[in-house]
């Protein structure tokens, strides 16, 4: 399953350490960060909680940077 999230990123370099951080996330299959439309891709891996996923992904990028955020 493959769904798209708004997000909320000051720079390009930041976009691509959330990208990397998400793709590493346990339960993702892949993920994409366009910092010019502030959206993230994100495919889950079969049988893999979206909700939960992506409360994950969210925590990890807050530690990369703490104004990201992301409309669940």
């Amino acid at each position: 399953m493959k769904k798209t999230y708004k997000i909320e990123v000051d720079c390009a370099n930041c976009a691509n350490k959330m990208e990397q951080t998400a793709q590493k996330t346990e339960g993702v299959k892949s993920a994409v960060v366009n910092f010019m439309a502030l959206k993230m891709i994100v495919e889950f891996e079969e049988g893999a909680d979206p909700k939960a996923v992506m409360q994950q992904i969210r925590a990890n990028c807050k530690r990369i940077d703490d104004d990201f955020e992301i409309e669940l």
